[in-house]
């Protein structure tokens, strides 16, 4: 079968991703979310239902939730630490791989110190005291598109915007529960009902591989079963490989 000249260079263009090819159909069932053009911010909270500064930096955070500028210019994150936890109250969303990344963070920071509330703005150690609004990024950083099934079969493509040819990324996937309450019986919060949005109740990891004309990946990532969650949301951010400052976010609310 023969292609028409210039049907066939403009396929040929899209193979070298000098011009990008109309994103595929997402399979039926499947929630999708995109960023623009224009960088997202990632914002990151490290906190515990066992410290008694944290409810506080976690009802700022709440606050966000009905901002216009949620998933459109910041995707913030709640990721719970278990350093609380020997006080009496174990934090039912804190993980070790959570804490981990606070210390890793700090680390890339020349510091060996964590704690909370701890507020992360795009790698970077941010004091939310006192703050209005998250500030806008400035620049473009290309566009990262998630396809999101019920299976959790997670499908990305991200097109960079002028990234170096030799850059490799990775994209973390992340499921958040909003909507929580937790009575709290001991530690420095006993007796309080604690109210949690965007918490991370599952995160992943994957390389993304270039696919001449985007880089992409699969993975699943399954909602949990997780108590008291009311609603769900996805998170998805994009690093240059080995390193913990996101080049670009997105997500959204799941239905």
């Amino acid at each position: 079968m023969r292609i028409p000249f210039f049907k066939a260079l403009a396929l040929g263009l899209a193979a070298t991703g000098l011009v990008r090819a109309d994103p595929p159909v997402p399979p039926a069932g499947s929630e999708v979310f995109t960023s623009g053009e224009a960088r997202t911010r990632l914002l990151e909270l490290f906190t515990s239902e066992g410290c008694s500064s944290c409810p506080a930096a976690e009802d700022w955070l709440a606050g966000l939730r009905g901002g216009p500028r949620l998933w459109r210019d910041y995707v913030p994150v709640s990721f719970h630490v278990v350093y609380w936890d020997n006080l009496g109250w174990p934090d039912r969303f804190a993980t070790k791989a959570f804490t981990a990344r606070q210390y890793a963070l700090a680390a890339s920071w020349s510091s060996n110190q964590v704690y909370t509330p701890c507020f992360v703005l795009d790698g970077a150690e941010w004091q939310a005291t006192g703050a209005r609004a998250v500030p806008p990024a400035i620049g473009q950083a290309g566009v990262l598109r998630v396809e999101y099934a019920g299976d959790g079969t997670s499908r990305v493509t991200f097109n960079p915007a002028g990234a170096a040819s030799d850059t490799a990324f990775d994209v973390q996937l992340a499921l958040l529960g909003g909507g929580i309450s937790s009575d709290v019986r001991a530690g420095e919060n006993a007796g309080h009902t604690l109210r949690h949005e965007f918490v991370a109740l599952a995160l992943t990891t994957v390389a993304l591989q270039d696919g001449g004309g985007g880089w992409r990946a699969a993975t699943v990532l399954a909602r949990p079963a997780v108590a008291g969650v009311k609603d769900l949301a996805l998170a998805a951010w994009v690093t240059r490989h080995g390193s913990l400052v996101p080049v670009q976010a997105t997500g959204g609310w799941l239905k």
